[in-house]
Order: C-alpha cells, then sequence, then structure tokens
C-alpha cells in the first residue's frame, strides 16, 4: 500500500518537561549555562506555539510574539505582540533585540532569509522548527540527521503543498546562511496533543471511546512515532536558553514503539468500550483505505516511505528530550476533545468516517468467513 511523500507532507502542513541535558560535544554544543532568556516566537498562537509560550514562561523567560494577529488574537494578554507579515512588513522587529529568536511560521526560503538577516545583528541564536519531511521519500529505517535531502527541482518555486520537505531543507540553509553556526534545526514528526487542530492522533482515542467495533491497520507490529507537543515545546526552549545548535530530530516515543502498543495507551483514557479488529493491510489497499489519511498515524511497515516512521533520535535524546506516556498523551487529548464546542466535536478532521468503516469491517468479516 503506497503513502505518497505528497500525503505525507500535506498532512504535516496542518500543523505546526523536558530534562536538563548534559553538555554535549559537536551538534547541539552549549555555548552558555542554562538561564532565563528574552525569547522573539514568529508566529506562536497555534498549538506548537503556544506549548512553546507556556514553557518559557514557566521557565522565566521573557517572551515576544511577531504575526499578523489574526490567529487566536486574545490567547495571550500578558505577553507582549508586535504584529506585521513575515512577506515583507518586518517593521515591528527593527531596533530590537533578543537573545533567541524561535521560527514556527517558516515554509518558504526566501521569507525565512529575509527574518534571519534582519535578526542577525541582534540575536545570538535562531531557532528553525522544521520537519522529518525534509528527507528523501527513500530513506531507509534508522536514518539520522545525515539522511538524504529532498531536493527542489525548481530553486524559485513557493509551492508548499507540491514541495513541503524540500522548500523545508531550503529554509533551514536559509537560516543557516544568515547566521552561519548560530542556528538551531529541530525536524519534528508527527506532533499531538491537546490543541491539535489536524486530530490525527486525536481520533484514536476519540475513536475508541465512542465504543464498538474498531477498524484497526495492519498487524498491530507497525512502528509509529509522534511527539507529544508539551515535550517538544518544553525541550526547544531548554535547548534555546542553552544556546545550543546543530541539527535535531525530534520525535518519540524513546523506544520502538507498534500501532498495537500505541491503541492499548489509548484504551484506558477512552474506557473498555472500543473493541479492535485488526485487518492486514493487503486487504486494506484492496478497499482503498489510506494509510496516514484513513487511518491516522499508521504507515506500513516496510513500503517504500516506512523510513518515516523510523528515524533516529539518538542525537535528541543525548541533548535532553524525554516523553511522557504515551497513556497520559491520550488522557489529556481526550479531556481537552470533550471541552470542545459540539459543532467542532461535530466531524473529526482525520480518519475514516464511521461507514466507511463499518463497510470495510463488514468486508474483512466476509472475507474471513468466505476463507472459512
Amino acid at each position: 500500500m503506497a503513502v505518497t511523500r505528497r500525503d505525507f507532507l500535506q498532512a504535516s502542513l496542518a500543523t505546526l518537561a523536558a530534562c536538563a541535558a548534559p553538555r554535549a560535544e559537536g551538534p547541539g554544543a552549549y555555548a552558555s549555562p542554562a538561564k532565563p532568556s528574552r525569547i522573539l516566537i514568529l508566529g506562536g498562537t497555534s498549538f506548537l506555539g503556544p506549548a512553546l509560550v507556556e514553557a518559557a514562561g514557566a521557565r522565566g523567560d521573557v517572551v515576544t510574539l511577531f504575526n499578523r494577529g489574526k490567529t487566536n488574537p486574545g490567547r495571550f494578554t500578558d505577553v507582549e505582540q508586535l504584529h506585521g507579515d513575515r512577506d515583507g512588513k518586518l517593521e515591528a522587529l527593527r531596533g530590537r533585540s533578543w537573545d533567541v529568536v524561535i521560527d514556527t511560521s517558516g515554509y518558504v526560503p526566501r521569507i525565512v532569509r529575509m527574518s534571519a538577516e534582519l535578526l542577525a545583528p541582534s540575536v545570538e541564536r535562531y531557532v528553525f522548527v522544521s520537519t522529518i519531511s525534509v528527507y528523501d521519500e527513500s530513506i531507509p529505517p534508522g536514518s539520522d540527521e545525515g539522511a538524504q535531502i529532498a531536493k527542489l527541482t525548481d530553486p524559485a518555486t513557493e509551492d508548499i503543498r507540491a514541495n513541503y520537505g524540500a522548500l523545508k531543507a531550503a529554509c533551514e540553509r536559509a537560516a543557516e546562511g544568515a547566521m552561519p553556526g548560530r542556528v538551531l534545526v529541530v525536524r519534528p514528526g508527527l506532533i499531538v496533543g491537546p490543541d491539535d487542530p489536524t486530530d490525527r492522533f486525536t481520533y484514536w482515542p476519540v475513536r475508541l471511546a465512542e465504543g464498538g467495533e474498531v477498524l484497526a491497520p495492519g498487524t498491530g507490529d507497525d512502528p509509529i512515532q509522534l511527539i507529544d507537543v508539551r515535550d517538544l515545546g518544553g525541550w526547544m526552549v531548554e535547548m534555546a536558553g542553552r544556546r545550543a545548535t546543530g541539527i535535531f530530530n525530534a520525535v518519540g516515543p524513546a523506544a520502538r514503539t507498534t500501532m498495537r502498543e500505541m491503541l492499548a495507551a489509548c484504551q484506558p483514557a477512552s474506557g473498555p468500550k472500543g473493541a479492535l479488529t485488526w485487518v492486514p493491510a493487503p486487504f486494506l489497499e484492496k478497499e482503498q483505505v489510506e494509510p496516514w489519511g484513513d487511518m491516522p498515524v499508521w504507515i506500513p511497515a516496510g513500503g517504500p516511505e516506512s523510513g518515516m516512521s523510523q528515524v533516529s533520535i539518538a542525537r535528541a535524546r543525548a541533548a535532553g528530550l524525554r516523553f511522557r506516556p504515551l497513556d497520559e498523551t491520550a488522557r489529556d487529548t481526550l479531556a481537552w476533545w470533550n471541552r470542545l464546542p459540539a459543532e467542532r466535536r461535530a466531524k473529526l478532521r482525520a480518519g475514516i468516517s464511521r461507514e466507511r468503516e463499518r463497510q470495510v469491517l463488514s468486508a474483512w468479516a466476509a472475507a474471513r468467513k468466505g476463507a472459512g
């Protein structure tokens, strides 16, 4: 069953309490001890941004947000907010200085270069939020930060949907070009948890809580990778405080985790309502049930893009990245979901529809009966 690179990259478009780490050598080496910082966040009002703001506030950092003022404008009333547009309207940043800038909203190298060059004289570090989608689609399982990077066929393109990963890689280079030796690149995979606007991981605890027979993909042994937004935000703020540099894959959990283990972690939060029926990947392919889209989080092992759910996180773990238990993420995600307005909860933004799920489960039951 093919998961196209474009499917993976387009899904990534919708998103965007680490422990102290020992001093490191090479990439990520700390230029100063951890201490409160003045942090500028480019973006900062959606999902990862609020996690960064909250982690920075808990640490005693002073945060300034720069954005257009359109997304969740009233969320942070006690944080300085500067308004403008990254595409040429950066006047609010001129004449100001910060210790660190965290770029959560850079997708086009030309635009990243503008902000990085403007801020280069007035900040110590530029933290760029990239993605594991920068890697070539054929990377093998276990690939680290040195894996093959996706290339732009047209260096002038700014078509994000068609070139998301390659553009992000070019953004990394743009930041480093403006501030050589002063850039920290963080490459997350699937970011999950409360406030996730995509409902990708959210689909599973919500679906299990609804009860009945639940379609589960594959054998259960396919590996998954994801990271709680609060773990990612906390670690990034700590790394910013240490003035770390280098490139880090930032996904989890710490050890290899299967789809079965992830769903088992979701069940305590959801209650003993949903009964899982595992349906093999070849049958799902025949029924046109797509990995990642219809079955969120899941990428079949052994497929052409299976390396995308099995990247190495050894470097980030050595630099202090830690993970809360998956059942805690599931519990908190479901609790957040249940507090949302009814109109938001009326339809999940990811996952197979209930009607289609019933059809596939019925077809699988008939196939098994016929085989018996």
